[in-house]
Formats: structure tokens, C-alpha cells, sequence
């Protein structure tokens, strides 16, 4: 199915710019009309015990049609709705508040065709100053999916079509906590500190919620390494039925990393099973110098992915993307792109896609990386959701590679020739010429080379368009960018 990204110009006020809502989320209310003039309002179906199926297309999306004709929402609601089992409710929400009721109805000019014929849940259409973004369900492509539990939470959430098939929802059914029915009921709903850490001291941070019919007055949180306490906590306040509160315990001196054990309990608690939660925190490789290079593969929808480099206090020192899209699944190598950092500092490498699925691998295998100078790899992946994060530590720069970073590339753009000068100090060197799909076009290897040297490539046989210099010298390696006109 082909990835469908909204733009806020066109749909201002409805979409946001952010991914889907992620799982773990818990939500606010919303209360909306149907097309039937019945309310629908969200707590109150939770309150009953049910799990909600939240379906958001637009009348002239063809991915959403393309799913609304599978008919798996009106098979789902007939084994789990009020004809049904009765145990989970399927909300239908035409989430373009500028179509109309005529393309909802599949007679108006904006439509895929009738979205109500046939259909036996019931269907909202969102109009302009409805409410339902304020629930923190974001809708930030069509046709986007929630799946939300009685205790407020989301467990699952993406493209309709990838998470709403007949047997996906059915499995979903009796995964949810049962609703709330004891007085003293505390949850770790979901650990909210950070899975990434450089050095030093670590702060743990959890979510707990109040699954108890009481309010939740007082919790007492125990972080445990290995089974050794390494950290305490405690909540204190007002919490209502379902409410929640992220806990911040106390500091983890010269944390190393690695997997932790998150509990909660209270006075009379009466579920054991929901009280705590695991997290494993990644801690940083160390660079061979200041010097790290950003390699990017991206799938077919190059437009979607971006990258920052951010230091230690958050501030964004460097960042690419976004790129252009293939007109079919493949993936492109982008240009490298080398960055000269602080030494001896703690960076966090950010990776993001707009549309909520990574770059690998339904549309291309794409994938990043973040190398030092030695081509060691500092951070990788592909998979992930709209977001990845990864933390990494620059060293000391060295003589070799100071050395070796005195590269020039000229002319640039190159007609004729592209010559690559650097300073060598008794240094075996390997100058290459590379495409942006990573194939290696020439390559010259020279010995025993000191003081300023020029390597040149022919360009004669070498089409047009964008290429990498590559100079390696010692295991340090530098890239270049050069455009063959």
C-alpha cells in the first residue's frame, strides 16, 4: 500500500505534523455526534468495559478505500459489537473536515465512493472545530488506526491495513487490563526515562497509573539492577481512577547501563501482575576522534527521512534530509556527510521518518549508520517507528587523522578531471571515486607517500550527477562530495 503523507496547508487545524500517537499513550476524552445523531463519547464505552477500534480515513483516500473494501472492520464488529460478543466497539471517523456529507455518501466530487453503505458501526463525520485531536490521538496520515484499552491506554496504533485486519483485531481482544474493580489498584503503565546513556548519572522515570476504584493518595517505586536496589522513588498526591503520573526516582551514580526492573506498589494493592516494567538502557561507543560521518540509505520515500546530531545540552550541532522520492520501492545511498564535533563529548544521534514506519524495509532497504574515523560503526539501524535515538561519545583527534582530514577536491563541479589533493606522512592511501548508490566507479592506490600529493580521475566515461571522494590512510577514512557536470 502506498504511503499517503497529508500536508497541514491543505487540511490546517485537523493534521498534525507528528507521527501516529504511540502505543502506551493514554488518552483523553472525546465526545462526538454520528451520522445517526448519536453521541459517541469515548470514556463512556471504555467505562463499560470495552476496547475501542478507531478506524480515520478520508472520503478520497484510495488506501483507505482500499482497506474499507477488505470489509474487516464490519466483520470485526459484528463478532465483537452489541450483536456480538459485546466486548469492543468500532468508531468509523471521516477525519477531513472539508469534505462533505454527499463524499461521505459517495454522490459528492471528493470520493472514492459510498463510505456508508452496508456499514454497521457507527460513523463520524469530523467536521471543521470537532473535537478529537484533543483526545491526543493524532492523525497524521490516512487512513490511520488506534486501538484503545478501558484503563485509557493505546496498545496499538498505524496504518489501518497493517494493524486492522480480522485476525490482527480479533487478537487484540482480552489483551486489555480488566477495567477497574478494587479499591487499591496501582500499574507501571510504561518506563519514561531515557534507553539511551552516555555517562555519569542516570535518572529513572516511570508512568504509574491508578487502575482502583479510590483515588490514589500515595505509591512507593523500587528500581532494582541484577536484583540489587539502585534507585527509590515515591508518589504522593491525588490520583483518580485511571489517572497517571510519571514518578521521577532518584539518581543512578556512574550508571553503566544495561537492564532495568521498575515496581510500584501501594497500601492494600490487589493486583500484583501490573506492577512493574522492564527497560534495557543502551550507553555510549566511544569515537576513535571528534571526527563521525552520517551514512543515510533511505527507501523509496526519501522525503520522509530527516537526521539531527544534537550535544549534551540538547542543541542541535548538525542535521540532513529530508530527500527526494523514487517513483517505485528501491532504495538511495545518500552522500555521506562528515562532521566535526567537540571532543571528548556526549552526542545523541536522532533519526526520524514522518510517516511512522523507519526506512526499511516494505518500500527499499534503507538503513543508517554513524561511523567514526576509523570506520567504526558508533550507532545503526533501519527499523524503527517514527523516531529512533542513539548516543555515542567523540574522542581525541589524532595525528594521522588531522593529517588526513587536509583533503581538497577541485574543480568542483569537475569537467574534465577530478583531482583530490592531501597531506600523506610516510602513509600507504586509498583514493576512491563513488556514486550515491555506493558503487565504487575508480579507485587508485598509492605507497609510501609524504608531504602534498594530487591523485586525479578521468571523467571522460563518468556520467554526470552527484559523487563521493573517498581518501583512506591508516584505517582513518574521509569522504569528500563532488559533482561531474
Amino acid at each position: 500500500m502506498k504511503k499517503l503523507i497529508l500536508s497541514i496547508a491543505v487540511f490546517a487545524g485537523v493534521l498534525s505534523a507528528s507521527a501516529q500517537t504511540p502505543v502506551g499513550s493514554v488518552v483523553s476524552n472525546f465526545n462526538l455526534t454520528d451520522i445517526n445523531g448519536n453521541t459517541q463519547n469515548l470514556f463512556a464505552i471504555l467505562d463499560a468495559g470495552k476496547m475501542v477500534v478507531i478506524d480515520v480515513s478520508a472520503t478520497w483516500c484510495g488506501p483507505c478505500w482500499n482497506y474499507h473494501n477488505t470489509g474487516a472492520l464490519n466483520t470485526f464488529y459484528a463478532a465483537h459489537g452489541p450483536a456480538g460478543a459485546n466486548d469492543a466497539m468500532v468508531l468509523f471517523i471521516e477525519g477531513d473536515a472539508t469534505t462533505t456529507s454527499a463524499d461521505l455518501n459517495g454522490t459528492g466530487a471528493n470520493t472514492q465512493g459510498n463510505w456508508v453503505a452496508g456499514e454497521n458501526f457507527p460513523i463520524i463525520d469530523l467536521t471543521t472545530g470537532a473535537s478529537f485531536t484533543n483526545s491526543g490521538l493524532e492523525i497524521p496520515y490516512f487512513p490511520v488506526m488506534y486501538v484503545i484499552c478501558p484503563n485509557r491506554t493505546v496498545i496499538q496504533s498505524g496504518v489501518a491495513g497493517a494493524i486492522g485486519t480480522v485476525a490482527l483485531l480479533n487478537s487484540y481482544v482480552g489483551t486489555c487490563p480488566a477495567p477497574a474493580s478494587n479499591p487499591a489498584d496501582v500499574a507501571a503503565l510504561a518506563y519514561k526515562g531515557s534507553l539511551v546513556h552516555c555517562e555519569g548519572s542516570y535518572t529513572p522515570m516511570v508512568q504509574i497509573q491508578n487502575n482502583g476504584t479510590s483515588a490514589l493518595t500515595s505509591a512507593t517505586i523500587t528500581v532494582t539492577q541484577g536484583g540489587t536496589t539502585v534507585s527509590t522513588g515515591s508518589y504522593t498526591g491525588s490520583l483518580a481512577t485511571y489517572g497517571v503520573a510519571t514518578v521521577n526516582c532518584t539518581p543512578i551514580p556512574s550508571f553503566t547501563g544495561g537492564a532495568l526492573t521498575v515496581t510500584v506498589t501501594t497500601t492494600g494493592d490487589a493486583l500484583a501482575t501490573n506492577n512493574a516494567v522492564t527497560a534495557n538502557i543502551a550507553t555510549a561507543l566511544i569515537a576513535v576522534s571528534q571526527y563521525a560521518t552520517v551514512n543515510i540509505t533511505t527507501d523509496a520515500y526519501g522525503s520522509e527521512t530527516t537526521w539531527k546530531i544534537k550535544n549534551s545540552t540538547g542543541t542541535v550541532v548538525s542535521q540532513g534530509g529530508p530527500w527526494t522520492d523514487l517513483t517505485a520501492a528501491g532504495q538511495t545511498v545518500q552522500t555521506p556527510v562528515t562532521v566535526a564535533l567537540s571532543a571528548s563529548q556526549c552526542y545523541t544521534f536522532e533519526i526520524y521518518d514522518a510517516y511512522g514506519d523507519g526506512i526499511c524495509c516494505n518500500y527499499g532497504n534503507g538503513a543508517y549508520s554513524v561511523t567514526d574515523a576509523a570506520a567504526n560503526t558508533l550507532v545503526s539501524g533501519a527499523s524503527f517507528g517514527a523516531m529512533e535515538a542513539s548516543v555515542f561519545k567523540t574522542g581525541v583527534l589524532g595525528l594521522n587523522e588531522m593529517e588526513l582530514m587536509a583533503v581538497n577536491v577541485y574543480p568542483n563541479p569537475a569537467a574534465d578531471v577530478v583531482n583530490v589533493s592531501f597531506e600523506a606522512n610516510n602513509q600507504d592511501v586509498a583514493v576512491a571515486l563513488i556514486d550515491i548508490q555506493g558503487r565504487t566507479i575508480a579507485t587508485k592506490n598509492v605507497s609510501n607517500l609524504s608531504g602534498t600529493q594530487v591523485v586525479s580521475f578521468s571523467t571522460e566515461n563518468v556520467a554526470k550527477g552527484s559523487y563521493i571522494v573517498s581518501i583512506t590512510a591508516n584505517g582513518f577514512t574521509s569522504t569528500k562530495n563532488v559533482i561531474v557536470k
